[in-house]
């Protein structure tokens, strides 16, 4: 997706469960193998069918094919209530030499999948000479629609890196509350069935539907994590995954945080090295570092007032600077970097407005219990009080910059409703050889992925952005094209650069 930058969610860049959460997230992984086989038996068990007409609507390039499929609200109970998926499919442009279909697995989470190819239908032109192009809005796509009013609410007023274990509580328990709230207002049957096993599942259902025994996938960001479900599942059932800016979630979330916190603090490092030798830098001919840990710890103790149109009244804490300011990508002509610096001067002054919208917007979204629904039966918050310290310990100690509890683990703090997909080792036997692409800052989280399954490759894209085959850039996606049709990987240590 053209101009795509930091993810909202920045689990790749920075990213709690209460202790009543904990037995059942224990439970939850000690049954969870043979779990996963029954609903595997379920899932090749139900064979969906999707009548394909002309697609409504403009900017579908030509001979593209909608249509929809009916998939479990609960793959648990396959003969229970439904919902239903849109699909898409761009035919092979040479038929004659068909090799199959290429499903793709959108991000965000929450990303329309079908939108995702009509964009980028251009640019993938090398995949669809071959292949059909199948895509979907999965079962989270266009939640607001959905579910009650009360799901898009903010959990707490603020979120808040917890000082000792009472605030800890109080915010899991605030948002429990508010996740429990929604699901008993919710008349859809989703919330609490948005996990990535039945994202996976439901591609299952695609797969099946289409009627190929094995398919190959691409997929991006947030969709990396119901992919990894997908692997995990029906190994059999992958002839190829490409996998572009993912997270690890078999590594667990806090391990990819701090990670995500290793590549980010290089990446301080190299806007502070900028603004040294960039005369419009607003901080030129100062320590920008320093002047960025000063504002932040100053904000700590005494919160800026700030005002945005967009959200209202708030307060710039330093965590909320840390988890929301710095813009990883520079943007075109450096001006993302720019204005981040030009904020940054002004909020040292007393004006924190340059902030007010990214802060308070992304502070307010994400406790939301729209995006909680999404990602937390991920296994995504901390599990007790004892690993959020020592987890913000550790991430201080690893980005002075901007090192701290990642927003989306806390965000998950005090979930109370079971972990449907928790973090575990991938099994590798079977599958087949994957190939990752990653920018400045995903690289790391996505070859520690890819590299578990063994003759895997990961391209190092040395520059900064995030999704580089929705991105046109035509070395990665000449890479994947490679690799999805003739499952060719690159040489190791294969490397994309800005305008290759």
């Amino acid at each position: 997706m053209r101009g795509r930058t930091r993810l909202a969610a920045a689990g790749l860049a920075a990213a709690a469960m209460t202790a009543g959460l904990v037995p059942a997230q224990a439970q939850a992984a000690e049954h969870r193998p043979a779990k996963d086989q029954a609903a595997k038996d379920r899932a090749e068990e139900y064979r969906p069918v999707i009548e394909w007409t002309a697609c409504a609507g403009d900017g579908f390039p030509a001979g593209t094919r909608c249509g929809t499929i009916d998939v479990p609200l609960d793959w648990a109970h396959p003969d229970g209530r439904t919902t239903t998926l849109r699909v898409a499919r761009l035919p092979a442009t040479d038929s004659a030499h068909r090799i199959g279909s290429v499903l793709h697995i959108p991000g965000g989470p929450g990303n329309s999948g079908i939108e995702d190819v009509k964009r980028a239908a251009g640019d993938l032109a090398g995949i669809r000479k071959r292949f059909d192009l199948v895509s979907f809005d999965p079962r989270n796509t266009g939640l607001a629609a959905k579910l009650p009013g009360s799901c898009g609410q903010p959990a707490v007023p603020a979120l808040t890196e917890p000082r000792d274990r009472a605030e800890y509580d109080a915010q899991a328990r605030a948002i429990a509350a508010a996740v429990r709230e929604c699901r008993a207002e919710d008349r859809s049957g989703l919330y609490g069935r948005l996990d990535s096993v039945s994202v996976a599942r439901d591609t299952e259902a695609i797969r099946a539907a289409l009627g190929e025994p094995r398919l190959s996938f691409m997929t991006e960001s947030a969709g990396g994590v119901p992919a990894e479900a997908y692997l995990r599942l029906f190994p059999e059932r992958v002839r190829a995954m490409y996998l572009d800016g993912v997270v690890d979630q078999t590594a667990g979330w806090t391990n990819q945080s701090l990670l995500g916190y290793r590549d980010l603090q290089r990446i301080f490092g190299r806007f502070t090295a900028w603004c040294a030798r960039t005369a419009a830098c607003a901080l030129h001919g100062e320590d920008a570092g320093k002047v960025w840990r000063d504002l932040t710890a100053r904000a700590d103790r005494s919160p800026l007032p700030v005002t945005s149109q967009r959200f209202g009244r708030g307060r710039l804490t330093g965590s909320y600077l840390r988890w929301f300011g710095f813009a990883p990508d520079p943007g075109p002509g450096d001006s993302r970097w720019l204005a981040f610096a030009e904020a940054v001067d002004k909020a040292r002054h007393g004006d924190g407005s340059g902030f007010a919208d990214a802060a308070l917007g992304n502070a307010r979204a994400w406790t939301t219990p729209f995006a909680l629904g999404m990602t937390c039966g991920d296994d995504r918050g901390y599990h007790g009080w004892e690993e959020y310290v020592r987890a913000r310990r550790e991430a201080r100690r690893v980005s002075p910059d901007l090192g701290g509890a990642a927003f989306d683990q806390l965000a998950c703090a005090g979930w109370p409703l079971p972990v449907a997909n928790p973090s575990r080792p991938l099994p590798v036997r079977g599958l087949p050889p994957l190939l990752g692409a990653g920018t400045w800052s995903d690289f790391t989280l996505t070859d520690s992925l890819v590299k578990r399954v063994p003759g895997s490759a990961t391209v190092r894209y040395d520059g900064p952005g995030h999704v580089l085959y929705l991105s046109g850039n035509r070395c990665v996606i000449g890479h994947a094209t490679r690799y999805l049709t003739d499952l060719t990987l690159p040489p190791a240590g294969a490397v994309c650069r800005p305008g290759d």
